[in-house]
């Protein structure tokens, strides 16, 4: 049996104070083995002589130069789980599927660097400069398809990088028939170089074979509360009065509304949770950057002592539409390990 750590019975609070170097995790004997291996069965179906190594750090990466893929430690034990859902509201990669597809998209980084595809002429002429800088946040298009769909939030939009990591990961994945699938869209140009890429490269050893692990876990000295406040960070979306207008679509000002209603913030934090899965559910979007949002929503309509009129079911339907509209922004998922 698993010998069971100081640090799995303590309460969220006390283990927020644990350095993440002392948790004492390894990749070896955890359920991150099996999806593993099932990429490097993938990979080798394909002929490709790149195994990418793997080892725990904070978060998903491919760092520039090597073809390796970091993951992120919460992965590696259910207790860690727990706290990044309770601190961050998802688990990225949090069950096999999940997990797989992340590592297919990595997977794509790492064959990118293994074999510096991104100096290829074809290669930034199909999905632009890899030296582009990658930004704090990006707007997609959720109807383009230039292109593929892999991973959430219409992530190939963020960055060339990225682009071309995820159209790699529909191009490997099993059963995808990205051939039926893209048919008449302008994404399916890429996925046929990448396709013809794939073929010129098969059975080839790649020129860059660096087995190098930035950031392993056990020299990450950052506490799990420092680790988190950072993380939450960067899905921060900061308040404006331009939410002014937008509220009061919805709910009446002080001498508008009856002294008997329900406060609007009090029905915001009330609904909080449905608002955001809601949305979640229709659109793809982080609960966390909608949570965000809607904190900001929740402390602008305290300010203006807004009361909430009207059906109540009405208004949560009505919100959540004006949530999705107005939370239209991501933060960039990961860290930047790509830009050259």
């Amino acid at each position: 049996m698993p010998r069971t750590r100081a640090w799995e019975r303590l309460s969220n609070q006390e283990l927020l104070e644990w350095r993440i170097c002392d948790l004492g995790l390894e990749l070896e004997g955890t359920g991150l083995e099996k999806p593993i291996e099932r990429l490097y069965a993938e990979l080798e179906a394909r002929d490709l002589r790149v195994r990418p190594h793997c080892w725990l750090s904070e978060e998903w990466f491919s760092p520039d130069g090597i073809p390796g893929i970091a993951i992120p430690f919460y992965l590696a034990h259910p207790r860690l789980k727990r706290l990044e859902r309770s601190q961050i509201l998802e688990v990225e990669g949090g069950n096999q599927a999940e997990c797989l597809r992340l590592l297919r998209h990595e997977a794509g980084h790492a064959v990118q660097n293994a074999f510096r595809l991104h100096r290829r002429k074809k290669w930034r002429e199909l999905f632009g400069s890899s030296t582009e800088p990658y930004p704090d946040y990006y707007r997609p298009n959720p109807g383009s398809r230039r292109y593929v769909v892999h991973l959430p939030y219409w992530y190939a939009q963020s960055h060339p990088a990225e682009d071309f990591a995820e159209t790699f990961a529909v191009w490997l994945t099993p059963g995808s028939a990205w051939q039926r699938r893209y048919k008449g869209w302008p994404a399916l140009r890429k996925l046929c170089y990448v396709d013809e890429l794939m073929r010129e490269i098969a059975g080839r050893k790649p020129p860059v074979r660096s087995r190098a692990r930035p950031d392993p876990v056990h020299r990450i000295r950052t506490t799990l509360g420092e680790h988190y406040r950072a993380k939450r960070a960067r899905y921060r979306i900061f308040a404006s009065r331009a939410y002014d207008q937008d509220l009061l679509r919805f709910f009446a000002p002080p001498k508008a509304g009856s002294s008997r209603s329900q406060s609007a913030s009090a029905f915001l934090r009330r609904h909080r949770t449905e608002i955001r899965r809601r949305v979640a559910r229709s659109t793809g979007k982080h609960e966390l950057v909608l949570d965000t949002v809607l904190g900001e929503m929740i402390a602008r309509a305290r300010e203006l002592k807004l009361r909430a009129t009207g059906p109540k079911r009405q208004l949560v339907i009505d919100f959540a539409i004006l949530l999705a509209a107005r939370s239209a922004e991501f933060a960039y998922r990961g860290r930047d390990w790509h830009a050259l």
